[in-house]
């Protein structure tokens, strides 16, 4: 055995000295370290953006909305590059930048799936380090956001739109979890059934068109929470959380394209995080018609090309 383990070392001396072995090898790390950096932050969508500022930089002037759209109008190849999945790697300034660039499109009707995040800085970090403008206790605080972003994907996974009562649920798949957290009887919730899966419908809204907190040159479609305790299916523990004596959720939204929209969640008007919603019905049903997507909302005067 002890041969055996002399001449194996020797062998694997031998391998090691030639260059081509020692460059696979690095090419394989790189490779390696290269998806992992890829899965964690990832490239952003490929579409033109303007003038990025630095938090490090008080000197850089926020983007015009109305300048930026004149300049660098998102064109349909741009627009189709966007997916759910790789705007959640662009920076906040870039999402924001996206997102003023769309119009609201046409208040939308049953389920669709979603998924949250939370604002990204300069470095790819949460942007609570550069709030908080301290590295270790930023780190600290993205290591606590990366644990609530997983928690709200792993209870809340989309909302149910019923457009023309011009009202809105939130679906939560996992109610146990939650009625654990809060303490709440699950018997006195609503429930939808679609053929495939359960869910609990929450935290009821209304939905209108309204100027956005984020860019007022156009309406987005305002799902509003402060009235909540007097639509239908409201039951206090929860959905109080939500209304104008809890945190006062304002969502906004804006379709990306049909069956996508991109949306924003305020908490008493300050921004929160971002989120996406998808329904491949109607995107089935877009692609269909011949007819391009309506604007159920004001548009504004600089009209998206």
């Amino acid at each position: 055995m002890a041969d055996f383990m002399t001449r194996a070392r020797s062998w694997l001396a031998g391998v090691w000295r030639r260059p081509w072995v020692r460059f696979a090898l690095a090419g394989a790390i790189v490779a390696v370290l290269a998806f992992a950096w890829n899965l964690r932050f990832g490239p952003p969508p490929r579409v033109g953006y303007g003038p990025i500022c630095a938090s490090s930089d008080p000197d850089c002037k926020p983007v015009d909305f109305a300048r930026l759209e004149h300049e660098l109008p998102l064109t349909d190849a741009e627009i189709a590059r966007i997916t759910p999945a790789n705007i959640k790697h662009a920076s906040q300034e870039q999402v924001d930048q996206i997102y003023a660039r769309l119009s609201a499109g046409p208040i939308p009707d049953g389920a669709f799936d979603g998924d949250l995040f939370f604002a990204r800085g300069d470095d790819g970090g949460t942007r609570l380090a550069e709030i908080l403008g301290a590295p270790l206790l930023g780190t600290a605080a993205d290591a606590k956001i990366n644990r609530i972003e997983h928690l709200g994907r792993f209870l809340w996974k989309g909302k149910v739109f019923y457009r023309d009562e011009r009202l809105l649920r939130n679906r939560i798949e996992d109610v146990d979890g939650l009625a654990r957290l809060l303490g709440i009887d699950t018997s006195a919730l609503m429930t939808m059934q679609d053929g495939v899966r359960d869910a609990w419908l929450l935290f009821p809204a209304r939905l209108h068109c309204g100027q956005s907190l984020l860019d007022g040159r156009r309406e987005s479609i305002v799902i509003d929470y402060a009235f909540t305790d007097a639509l239908p299916g409201y039951v206090a523990n929860p959905d109080a959380l939500a209304g104008r004596d809890g945190l006062a959720v304002r969502d906004e939204i804006r379709m990306v394209r049909p069956g996508f929209y991109l949306g924003r969640a305020y908490l008493r008007r300050i921004f929160a995080l971002n989120f996406t919603l998808v329904s491949a019905d109607a995107a089935r049903a877009a692609e269909s018609s011949s007819a391009p997507p309506a604007e159920d909302c004001d548009t504004g005067m600089q009209a998206r090309e």
